[in-house]
């Protein structure tokens, strides 16, 4: 098996919202809706000041992504990295894969100079919880409101 993560290209779109659609079927707060979300990609990818797509290509297909958006932290004085829609193809999970791809975003974010990455799970995700919490990150006290516009 010959893995390797990189930025996505327009041409990882398509495989992507796929991987979105399989994400969002698990996620409460989510429906999957595929133009929705290729327009959410394309955005990202044509604006890399808002972030950067990251895929993880097994055997050169397409198995992972993840979406580092970039923001600013005021309490920490810096670039902040917000990680989401982290998700590994149902085939390959299990297999350490996504460990490595979130351990990439993070050392990426590292060599941007961001001092920390914050994410946003499922509350009743269990096995995305236990995953995380694995990679060291912590349980917050602030709450998520939503207010759409």
């Amino acid at each position: 098996m010959n893995t390797n993560i990189s930025l996505a290209t327009e041409a990882d779109l398509p495989a992507m919202a796929d991987l979105l659609y399989e994400l969002f079927t698990l996620e409460s707060d989510f429906k999957p809706e595929r133009q929705k979300q290729i327009a959410g990609l394309k955005l990202i990818l044509d604006t890399p000041a808002i972030g950067q797509l990251f895929v993880l290509r097994v055997d050169g297909a397409v198995a992972g992504m993840a979406n580092a958006l970039i923001t600013v932290s005021t309490a920490q004085g810096t670039r902040v990295l917000l990680l989401e829609d982290v998700i590994v193809s149902k085939k390959h999970r299990g297999s350490g894969l996504g460990r490595q791809l979130v351990e990439h975003v993070c050392a990426w974010a590292r060599e941007q100079g961001m001092t920390r990455v914050t994410l946003l799970a499922d509350q009743d995700n269990a096995k995305a919880l236990a995953f995380y919490e694995r990679l060291g990150f912590a349980a917050s006290a602030m709450v998520i409101r939503r207010k759409p516009l």
